[in-house]
């Protein structure tokens, strides 16, 4: 997952609870997005099946997670707008309706 601010903080306890449940899961949790952490993102595309914004907006960020990671891997996004906080729970049940999900609990 990729997140910034109070959703990165919500990943926090989703990296937890996916783990508890076997799920390979990790954050990268950028402390400024200015300058946006491309390398570091594009890095990480070749250690992950896929990546996933989790934003509390319409997505402006999943946009430059796009670009860093060059379609190595599939950006999914999740967002919330209207000051509604997703839960981890929310945010661990979008990662497990992902497709390729399958092939992260195998490997």
């Amino acid at each position: 997952m990729v997140a910034f601010g109070l959703s990165s903080r919500i990943c926090q306890k989703t990296v937890d609870l996916g783990r508890e449940k076997g799920i390979k899961i990790g954050l990268l949790r950028p402390i400024t997005l200015y300058p946006f952490p491309y390398n570091r993102l594009k890095e990480l595309a070749s250690q992950v099946d896929f990546m996933m914004s989790v934003e509390m907006n319409a997505g402006q960020m999943v946009q430059d997670v796009k670009l860093a990671v060059e379609g190595k891997v599939p950006v999914h996004f999740t967002g919330r707008m209207g000051g509604m906080t997703p839960s981890p729970e929310d945010v661990l049940h979008e990662i497990e309706a992902i497709p390729d999900k399958q092939k992260v609990l195998q490997d």
